[in-house]
């Protein structure tokens, strides 16, 4: 186990397991160089520069991250396996001792400590002034990145753009928009800066800073350079929507003509390592499994302990951590849009033949013995209520909506539910194997549509934005559905908008930070999560900040926990 006290703001640059974008590079101190000597070397410089994303990885495809972002939602909430209950519940025990809240306190800021630190001194480095001008424009779109997660996750904190490689006991308080005055001047300078295309796949591009100064100009409700910006992304570049929504999710086609920008994985377990580590003297351990990606286990219901069925690679490795609220799937119309289908797994085929026990019923006396043959259906999910006496009758387990949910909608069962399946793995080598290779989608051309269609809602251009709108909603109809799936300018409201990027985007880290920037996440908790929304409060709109943060500093009257959190 590795364990270190966070005794600071900041933790320097160098205490990173190094990635470049495609290759490990060794944390090696060559011939006893000082950073000072390192830095000022191309190969010092361009590690520096890699290191800068080597955070998206403890970020995307984690499970905290997934719980941040996706749980305390009106989409998301907890299955009995997720270690960070508080985030999706807002009880009582979210406060400044969450461990994983802490863990990417230290990993965001150190993050933006490096991208600081490659930013002062690119200058002065042995690169050519091309290759100065890209890497420059890489690190201030990763700096503008996690001063956005900082910033959207714990409000007006800390903020420096100085490379620190000493302790800091004193901490700011830094209004918001100062934030996005630095991102904005980041990302401008990184779209001057960054090439339009790259061969090294997993760098930024300079569609990908317009893409992201898109996204943070909407959520500033600057709507028409938002607009403007997505426009350009969709017009000016090599970016299509891909024909259908399930060739988006097919594991071999992730280097589409959607995706903007990716955070790319591996499952090669020299390059991925476990880290166990304790943040803060009396805090509990977190652990961030592995340097692969994670998701493909997260929204997995127990399937493995149902009659007929064992753990596959095809199935995956069922962790049940995060699970559906009846509002995300009744937001889905399977008989026209095709995201229904690919998004969640309704049937489980036998992979373990044999005579069992199925009940379907409520008593005892609704068992019956079920013979399984391999690739017989074991198991079947639905969102509907299926009568009593059609489940008995089944030969299979069935799981309807009276089986996971109450009426209300509150939680029965937290192990049993319609599984999340888009971001399945079936290249893993082993069932229990949890690197997983699937890069994540950070920015694909979609959103780009879905922020020109908000956009121009609310610049009053409805026609224009509905033009956007539709344009993913028929990407995503059945075959032969596409008019049904339509919707006319009179349809176009925000919460139009939140329920298509929730059907378009479940899964991929956005929602809490769009309810949150539409100012519809209190609203929509309140009216769509059961678990959540007699908790949640004005101020759960930013996150605690880490105790061991408030305890280390000596301006302890400037610095303080957010209003509302212990």
């Amino acid at each position: 186990m590795h364990t270190r006290s966070l005794n600071k703001i900041v933790v320097w640059a160098l205490a990173f397991s190094l990635f470049s974008c495609n290759d490990f590079l060794e944390e090696t101190n060559y011939s006893g160089l000082t950073a000072d000597r390192y830095y000022a070397t191309q190969a010092g410089m361009e590690s520096l520069i890699n290191t800068c994303y080597t955070p998206m990885r403890f970020w995307y495809g984690k499970e905290n991250g997934l719980a941040l972002t996706e749980t305390g939602t009106d989409v998301m909430t907890r299955g009995n396996g997720l270690e960070n209950p508080p985030v999706a519940e807002y009880n009582s025990e979210l406060r400044g001792a969450n461990a994983p809240l802490a863990f990417y306190w230290e990993r965001f800021y150190a993050a933006l400590n490096a991208c600081n630190t490659a930013i002062g001194r690119i200058g002065a480095s042995p690169l050519s002034e091309e290759l100065k001008k890209t890497r420059e424009g890489e690190a201030r779109f990763l700096r503008a990145f996690y001063l956005w997660h900082i910033v959207e996750t714990w409000g007006g904190v800390h903020f420096t753009t100085e490379e620190t490689n000493g302790l800091i006991l004193t901490a700011n308080r830094t209004p918001v928009e100062k934030f996005y005055e630095q991102i904005f001047e980041d990302l401008r300078i990184a779209t001057e800066n960054l090439p339009a295309a790259t061969s090294d796949y997993g760098r930024v591009t300079k569609p990908a800073a317009e893409a992201f100064l898109a996204r943070m100009h909407l959520t500033r409700k600057n709507y028409s350079e938002a607009s403007r910006l997505a426009k350009k992304v969709i017009s000016d570049y090599n970016y299509k929507l891909v024909p259908s929504f399930s060739e988006l999710w097919n594991i071999n086609n992730i280097k589409n003509t959607e995706a903007i920008f990716v955070v790319n994985f591996t499952t090669d377990l020299i390059l991925n390592r476990e880290i166990d580590e304790t943040i803060g003297d009396n805090s509990s351990s977190l652990t961030i499994r592995d340097g692969g990606n994670n998701s493909h286990m997260m929204f997995l219901m127990t399937y493995d302990q149902l009659p007929g069925m064992q753990r596959s690679i095809d199935y995956g490795r069922p962790f049940a951590r995060i699970m559906p609220t009846t509002y995300l799937l009744d937001l889905f119309d399977e008989t026209k849009d095709s995201r229904f289908v690919t998004t969640f797994q309704s049937v489980w085929a036998s992979n373990k033949p044999g005579t069992y026990k199925v009940n379907n019923g409520d008593t005892k006396q609704d068992e019956k013995e079920v013979t399984f043959k391999s690739g017989d259906t074991a198991i079947y999910a639905t969102k509907y209520v299926i009568p009593k006496e059609a489940r008995i009758a089944k030969k299979y387990t069935v799981l309807d909506r009276s089986k996971t949910y109450n009426t209300d909608g509150t939680i029965k069962v937290r192990d049993r539910y319609m599984s999340l399946k888009k971001f399945l793995d079936p290249t893993r080598l082993t069932i229990s194997q949890q690197q997983g290779k699937r890069d994540a989608f950070v920015l694909r051309l979609a959103e780009m549509y879905l922020i020109v269609a908000e956009a121009e809602m609310n610049l009053g251009n409805l026609d224009e934005g509905t033009t956007y709108f539709n344009a993913v909603r028929k990407r995503a109809a059945l075959p032969g559905k596409e008019s049904d799936m339509l919707i006319t300018a009179d349809d176009l409201t925000i919460d139009a908008i939140l329920d298509e990027r929730a059907r378009e985007f479940v899964g991929e880290q956005l929602r809490w930070f769009d309810l949150k920037r539409t100012g519809k996440l209190l609203e929509r908790v309140r009216l769509y999560n059961p678990d959540a929304k007699n908790n949640i409060q004005d101020y759960h709109l930013v996150r605690p900040i880490p105790q061991v943060q408030l305890d280390a500093v000596t301006n302890k009257s400037e610095f303080f926990q957010n209003e509302g959190y212990q």
